[in-house]
C-alpha cells in the first residue's frame, strides 16, 4: 500500500518540474515571435513580399506543437517543444530568408537530419495515441516500438521530398537544389554496340540553348534534384536511426531518465 504522503509530495515537484519546462518553451516561442513580427514588418516596408510570405508561414507553423497538443491530447515535453520551435525558425527565417541554404553547404543536411531525429520522438507515442481506447494493458516489446517510430519518421521524410518536388514544378521554386554532376550512365543516350546503357564520363560542360536563342553553359551536368533528393533521405534516415536507437534502449531497459524520457510525447 503506497503511503498517501509520499504520494502527495510528488505530485507538486512534478507539477513544478512540468510549469518550469512549459515557461522556458513560451519564454522561447515569445522571442520568435517577436524576431519574425519584426521581419514581418521589415518587409513590408521594404516591399518584400516573398519575406513577409515566408516569415507569416513560419508563425503559423510556430502554433503546430500547442495544435497538435490540444487536438491529440497529448503532452509535449518542454524539449522537444523547444527543438521544435528552433527547427521551424532554423529553416524558414534563417535558412530562406537569411539565405543559410546558401552559405553554407552543411545547413539543409543538419536540418533534415533534426527532421528524422524529432519525428522519430514523436512516433514512439503513435501507438498509445491511436490506442488510447484500450481498457487493459498492453505491452509492447520495445524493437516494435523502435520499428513504428523510424518509419513514421521516414514517412515524413519522403512526404517532405514530395512537397519539394510539387513547389518546384507548381511554384517554379528550386526546393529540391541542383547539383553538378561530372558523369552520366544513360540508357537514353546512344550507346555504343552490344551496351544497353550509354556511358559519358569526365563532362566538362553542358550548354543548354532556349527557343528564344539564349545559351547557358554549366561546368558539368546539371543534375536536376536527384542527388540533393536520396541526400536529404539518407540524412533524414540517419537522424531517425539515432533516435529509434536512443528510445529502443530507453523501453528496453526501462530508463526513466534519459534522452528519449525528456522528448517522446506522452499520450493524456
Amino acid at each position: 500500500m503506497k503511503h498517501p504522503l509520499r504520494k502527495d509530495s510528488q505530485r507538486p515537484q512534478g507539477r513544478v518540474f512540468q510549469l518550469r519546462q512549459n515557461k522556458t518553451a513560451f519564454f522561447v516561442c515569445l522571442v520568435l515571435h517577436v524576431i519574425i513580427v519584426v521581419i514581418i514588418l521589415r518587409g513590408v516596408i521594404l516591399g518584400q513580399s516573398e519575406t513577409v510570405f515566408t516569415a507569416c508561414l513560419a508563425l503559423l507553423l510556430l502554433l503546430i506543437p500547442s495544435i497538435l497538443e490540444k487536438s491529440l491530447q497529448i503532452e509535449l515535453p518542454g524539449a522537444l517543444e523547444i527543438l521544435a520551435y528552433l527547427f521551424v525558425f532554423a529553416s524558414a527565417i534563417l535558412g530562406e530568408i537569411g539565405n543559410f541554404y546558401q552559405q553554407f553547404p552543411l545547413w539543409d543536411s543538419l536540418l533534415h537530419g533534426a527532421n528524422g531525429f524529432l519525428f522519430a520522438a514523436f512516433g514512439f507515442c503513435l501507438f498509445d495515441l491511436f490506442d488510447r481506447k484500450r481498457h487493459s494493458s498492453c505491452s509492447l516489446s520495445p524493437g516494435f516500438l523502435a520499428l513504428v517510430a523510424f518509419s513514421f519518421s521516414m514517412t515524413i521524410g519522403v512526404f517532405w521530398e514530395f512537397f519539394e518536388f510539387a513547389a518546384d514544378r507548381l511554384l517554379d521554386t528550386d526546393m529540391q537544389k541542383d547539383t553538378l554532376q561530372y558523369a552520366i550512365h544513360s540508357v537514353t543516350l546512344p550507346s555504343a554496340p552490344g551496351e544497353k546503357v550509354a556511358h559519358v564520363r569526365d563532362i566538362t560542360s553542358t550548354v543548354i540553348h532556349t527557343a528564344s536563342g539564349e545559351s547557358i553553359t554549366v561546368a558539368g551536368y546539371l543534375d536536376i534534384g536527384l542527388v540533393d533528393t536520396m541526400k536529404d533521405l539518407l540524412i533524414n534516415l540517419v537522424g531517425a536511426l539515432i533516435f529509434t536507437l536512443i528510445g529502443y534502449s530507453h523501453f528496453k531497459h526501462r530508463q526513466k531518465r534519459s534522452i528519449a524520457a525528456g522528448l517522446i510525447p506522452k499520450v493524456k
